[in-house]
């Protein structure tokens, strides 16, 4: 996997490296976005919507099995709670329209259906503490969904700061939500990319989150 795609230099002292923690056998990809611009659904991205459509429509998405592997490797039967990407996936074949929520929440949904590969994204002006920590949910752990009831992960992996999970690979929480007034986040990939799958994220990070992009590495 590729290093920094922004070089220390470029990056603003002020703002602190977050660290990420795994402590359970998973293989992700986080990248830390800031001087984030996140804005309302944008009419130019209407482009990279048809791409996400034609890709379903002509089988050029991701191998779904991938997902699924991953969380019968954990005990959770992936037909009963979906990962988010084939959540979209099916979605989209039934001839409902992608999602539009804002500018940066919208290349996550792209790409994820695309991919298959489920995408965590959370508000690092939300986050509690300084490290995040993807782990297996403990026993009554649940937190707040977006548009939803809570969300249950005890047994299931979930991605948790100081004060408890915030989301996984099916749902994020109302609590870090990603919203226009969001400046600073943390991308995850639940699954490993290609070099250059990080390259069209960051491109489209970019673009349409009119912010800058780091990897991070996972301890």
């Amino acid at each position: 996997m590729r290093g920094d795609l922004v070089p220390e230099l470029l990056r603003p002292p002020r703002i602190p490296r977050l660290k990420i923690r795994s402590e359970i056998d998973v293989d992700v990809v986080a990248l830390e976005l800031y001087e984030l611009e996140v804005t309302p659904p944008r009419d130019d991205f209407e482009l990279e919507v048809k791409r996400a459509h034609q890709a379903v429509r002509s089988g050029g998405v991701g191998p779904i099995e991938r997902a699924r592997e991953l969380y019968r490797k954990f005990g959770v039967d992936p037909t009963r709670v979906r990962p988010s990407s084939e959540a979209l996936l099916r979605r989209l074949k039934k001839g409902e329209p992608l999602p539009r929520i804002n500018s940066l929440v919208d290349v996550a949904n792209a790409l994820s259906v695309q991919l298959q590969v489920p995408v965590g994204l959370y508000d690092l002006g939300k986050v509690k503490g300084e490290e995040l920590v993807i782990r297996l949910g403990a026993e009554g752990e649940t937190y707040e969904g977006i548009g939803k009831e809570r969300v249950n992960v005890a047994g299931r992996i979930c991605v948790a700061d100081a004060a408890g999970p915030i989301g996984n690979p099916s749902a994020d929480s109302a609590r870090t939500m990603i919203t226009t007034d969001t400046e600073q986040a943390v991308w995850l990939y639940f699954l490993p990319v290609r070099d250059d799958d990080v390259d069209r994220t960051a491109e489209l990070i970019v673009v349409f989150g009119r912010g800058l992009v780091r990897m991070l590495a996972v301890a």
